[in-house]
């Protein structure tokens, strides 16, 4: 979907509070991966990966002068033999850690296997953000969430393509005192939740 299509659809959308809403989860998605200086780590289900947000994404981190938001596509059939961008599989996600965003794109609450290592990512540091469900597991593990529930007029690839033009927008730069007091505070929750050290 290119720029004219997505003013469009802003138009005809204004005033029904999708905007605001995926202008904020936008701007949270951006102000995770800027403020740790990258490590956007997207994945999806097996029947539905976001090979087409992850492409919108590099367009807008290009375009914005924005690197941070060109994401690491997360794929659950990748193979050793596929291009590069195509090739990282679900072992990756066991290697996120704190500073890093994963961002999870399902049409619904995925099943235990993947839910198991987004709670693991999170348990690591990593900020977790869900695109999709209006509830279930993932809606409540992430930290961050954008409902989009079945029978509405908007469907979740257009969702996306609302959410990756607004993360590419140019955006007043959060203050710095509150930026600092949301770092502490996630800090000071990851370190409670965090597993105790392992003793040998």
């Amino acid at each position: 979907m290119d720029a004219v299509r997505v003013a469009l659809l802003r138009e005809v959308l204004a005033g029904t509070g999708w905007l605001g809403a995926t202008r904020r989860f936008a701007g949270v998605l951006r102000g995770s991966v800027v403020s740790h200086g990258g490590g956007l780590l997207l994945v999806g289900t097996p029947e539905y990966e976001p090979w087409h947000l992850a492409a919108h994404l590099v367009d807008e981190a290009a375009w914005s002068g924005t690197p941070e938001l060109a994401p690491t596509l997360v794929r659950h059939e990748a193979r050793a033999s596929d291009p590069a961008h195509l090739a990282v599989g679900l072992g990756r996600l066991a290697a996120a850690r704190r500073g890093e965003t994963l961002l999870v794109v399902s049409p619904k609450d995925p099943e235990a296997p993947l839910l198991e290592r987004v709670h693991d990512a999170r348990r690591a540091g990593a900020t977790v953000l869900a695109l999709g469900p209006d509830e279930g597991d993932l809606t409540t593990m992430a930290h961050e969430s954008l409902a989009v529930p079945e029978g509405t007029d908007l469907d979740l690839d257009t969702v996306q393509h609302l959410v990756s033009a607004a993360a590419g927008e140019n955006a007043l730069p959060t203050p710095r005192a509150q930026r600092r007091f949301r770092d502490r505070l996630s800090r000071l929750t990851d370190q409670l939740t965090a597993p105790p050290p392992a003793r040998w």
